[in-house]
């Protein structure tokens, strides 16, 4: 096992240098400029053409690449052109915002989906069955915003059990257990939100899978020998038909923390998602260039992480 978790991180290596290159010269396709923020009607040629020099603008292409991936070895992600702050400490405070989102998101995608995928499958063509097809057809189509929008419109205006924005209210001096709560308020709606459309992915999966470990013929031995319903799915089936349900493990993390910029902003959550978008917004290249990598980097430790769960669901699995 280790050394296949040292071999997977030596490849991703060369996979980190490959999104470098491409998060460099996506950004320099994109319209606009860092100085776009700069020009106004009483800035000067002259001082535009010094800011550039200033910000190595004036080089070839390569050249710039060069220079930034060089100093993304020594740690140092640059600094915003918007207000002069330094990337990594403006990503580094807005990450644990963000990974108490993406995670609570995560754990409801599969604490609901699998037990619901499992109890849709051991329940083929009934009303609940056909009722969270329903269900997995409208979590996948319905957009984020919309269902954000909605939520907010429905418990927060209306009924007024959630607040419709941030992270904590200021005021609030509470600690401990009320601190948690207070914070959990405002975590809901938008963990419900980004998670929705994953409960209804994984629901599909882990119905599919189980449909189809439930007519092996090893279920079949396990209840002519008189096991009970429960042992067969729980103890025999449920476990077998997960490696399906564990592929989506690895493929919700970029859906996930690409979800984040939409249910960020639309619960105006301080975290990467909602810094991307006002990144976005003020043309702030270096901020988004730190971004993409560090959303990388943490995709692949993910990928990495449901490959190891392989070898603990099916022992047949080596690496």
């Amino acid at each position: 096992m280790g050394k296949y978790i040292r071999k997977r991180l030596i490849q991703a290596v060369p996979v980190i240098f490959g999104i470098t290159i491409l998060t460099f010269f996506i950004m320099q396709l994109a319209p606009g400029g860092p100085l776009t923020g700069m020009i106004s009607p009483r800035t000067s040629s002259e001082s535009l053409q010094r800011a550039r020099e200033a910000m190595g603008l004036n080089d070839p292409i390569i050249v710039q690449y060069g220079k930034w991936l060089v100093q993304l070895i020594h740690g140092n992600f640059g600094f915003s052109t918007y207000n002069g702050q330094n990337v990594l400490d403006m990503i580094l405070t807005r990450l644990p915002a963000t990974l108490l989102l993406t995670v609570t998101a995560f754990v409801f995608s599969f604490v609901i989906g699998i037990p619901l995928g499992v109890y849709s499958a051991t329940h083929k063509y009934s009303k609940a069955d056909y009722g969270l097809t329903v269900f997995s057809f409208i979590g996948i189509s319905v957009p984020s915003f919309f269902f954000g929008m909605g939520m907010i419109y429905i418990f927060a205006l209306k009924l007024k059990w959630f607040p419709t924005s941030g992270f904590g209210s200021s005021s609030f001096k509470g600690t401990g257990m009320a601190l948690f709560l207070h914070r959990l308020r405002y975590l809901v709606m938008p963990a419900v939100v980004m998670s929705l459309s994953n409960i209804a992915t994984v629901t599909r999966f882990a119905r599919s899978s189980m449909l189809e470990t439930l007519s092996q013929d090893y279920i079949r031995t396990a209840r002519a020998k008189g096991l009970s319903e429960k042992a067969v799915i729980y103890k025999h089936a449920l476990k077998n038909s997960m490696i399906p349900v564990i592929t989506i493990f690895g493929q919700s993390i970029p859906n996930l923390f690409g979800g984040a910029y939409i249910t960020e902003k639309v619960f105006g959550w301080p975290g990467m998602g909602l810094l991307g978008v006002e990144a976005i917004n003020n043309r702030d290249y270096q901020v988004l260039m730190g971004l993409t990598l560090f959303t990388a980097v943490l995709v692949l430790l993910g990928n990495l992480l449901a490959d190891i769960m392989y070898s603990f669901v099916d022992p047949r699995i080596r690496y």
